[in-house]
């Protein structure tokens, strides 16, 4: 186990963190900002005015994002973001707003690139993602090799067993037996994958909006509840984004360098921008233009990370709980524990039911979509019969990982997952020439929807 942690450190590290950060810096000078410049038409694309039904693909740009956005906003979103704050200070929340912003450039190139080399298969369904730029982009197969067994070996933790045994852990505080909801969500998630990636879509298209949407209100309930402490907040978070943070109640103090160090670690965790997975998911959008949905998949940081994790962020900051101790106890506070108890005491009585809310549907739709993730990998290394068979044993993996803690299971899953980034990013800088091309040909042309159907309506 203790080889098993080092290699995660080393994988979780300095040298990816810059390497990634390093990339969606490169990225978002190369195409002059997109992120900026192309917001607006993003919007535009998921409200389906553009959709056109006879395009190749299976889902919709807003099931595609949808899709996405389940399987990035998880526990993440609520234990990550109070691990960031608790171990870097209020200044880490700035530093995870930075790394959202250049994850929509890198966002916007992996997604760009997935969908100009997806795989139509013979039955018109769609396997797309970075193995597939890696191989017919770049020539190199055995990246994309290495690619789809790293998604593959870190959906059965990461996207599966962690995340089950995340849902069952609060509710076991109702009384509500492990096994049992292991089996539940079994099930649920079985009758779900099974049915492949346009169930999977429906299913995120109409949970992931509800999710959020309930989440984010019972965070605003809370920061009008105390508008007088949010400027506070701002305050808090611009200053010791950029000065140590100094040692308080049971905080022993950070350096700026842990604060970005922190700040940088979790915002990628949580929105996993340059690790690969969400092209998977935006290659199965039902268009002809790549840009288009380059330009969707930008939504994903600013969703997960701008709009989510702040919502938590700003929570603890304003119940003065980031400072780390239990004023009653004395317990150190971390993690969800950190958030659900920031949550409680602005909300006495009903917090807490927002965290386990937040917690129990956020960590089930990731269950969901990772499984696509997965079994679009187990195809290209295994062929399309071991699809079914990878979905019943995705499914049984469920249960185990809600009843058991498997601390090797999930630190090697946590590697693989890291892992997944190496190959990817080398796909992003040697493929961007190929995406700034189809740029300059998508909004220089009459197929730029954005641009000239809005001129059409006008006249």
């Amino acid at each position: 186990m203790q080889i098993l942690d080092a290699i995660d450190s080393f994988v979780w590290g300095p040298l990816t963190i810059i390497l990634l950060v390093g990339t969606g810096i490169f990225l978002t000078l190369r195409f002059n900002f997109v992120q900026l410049l192309r917001f607006s038409c993003a919007w535009k694309m998921i409200s389906g005015k553009y959709d056109n039904p006879e395009d190749d693909g299976d889902i919709t740009h807003f099931q595609a994002l949808a899709t996405a956005l389940s399987a990035t906003v998880g526990t993440g979103n609520i234990a990550g973001v109070a691990t960031a704050i608790a171990a870097g200070g209020p200044g880490a929340v700035f530093w995870m707003w930075v790394t959202a912003f250049l994850g929509m450039a890198t966002k916007f190139t992996s997604c760009t690139l997935s969908l100009k080399y997806r795989k139509i298969n013979p039955d018109g369904s769609v396997s797309g993602g970075p193995m597939y730029y890696l191989e017919k982009g770049l020539g190199q197969k055995w990246l994309g090799v290495l690619f789809a067994f790293f998604a593959m070996t870190a959906s059965f933790g990461i996207g599966n067993m962690v995340q089950a045994n995340s849902v069952a852990e609060p509710l076991a505080e109702f009384g509500i037996p492990k096994v049992a909801t292991g089996l539940v969500i079994g099930v649920l998630v079985g009758l779900v994958i099974l049915g492949g990636i346009k169930r999977i879509a429906n299913f995120a298209s109409m949970i992931v909006p509800f999710m959020c949407v309930i989440y984010i209100i019972g965070a605003l309930i809370i920061l009008f509840i105390n508008y007088d402490l949010v400027p506070g907040v701002f305050a808090l978070i611009f200053k010791h984004a950029f000065q140590p943070t100094a040692a308080t109640g049971g905080f022993l103090g950070a350096t700026v360098a842990q604060t970005m160090r922190f700040g940088v670690a979790r915002g990628l965790f949580s929105n996993e921008a340059g690790l690969g997975s969400s092209p998977i998911a935006h290659a199965a959008a039902r268009t002809q233009y790549p840009v288009r949905e380059g330009m969707v998949a930008m939504l994903e940081p600013f969703i997960d990370t701008i709009c989510i994790c702040s919502m938590t962020a700003a929570v603890i900051l304003v119940s003065g709980l980031w400072t780390g101790v239990d004023p009653e106890t004395g317990k150190q506070l971390t993690g969800a524990v950190l958030s659900a108890r920031a949550f409680n005491d602005s909300l006495p009585g009903f917090g807490r039911y927002v965290v386990s809310f937040g917690i129990v549907f956020f960590a089930f739709s990731t269950i969901i979509s990772w499984s696509y993730y997965g079994d679009r990998s187990t195809e290209y290394l295994f062929g399309a019969r071991s699809v079914f068979v990878y979905r019943i044993i995705y499914t049984l993996a469920v249960p185990l990982g809600a009843s058991l803690a498997l601390p090797v299971v999930w630190t090697f899953s946590d590697i693989m997952n890291g892992l997944m980034a190496f190959p990817n990013l080398v796909g992003l800088i040697l493929l961007s020439g190929v995406v700034a091309r189809e740029s300059e040909e998508y909004f220089s042309s009459e197929s730029h929807a954005c641009t000239y159907k809005a001129k059409e309506e006008a006249e």
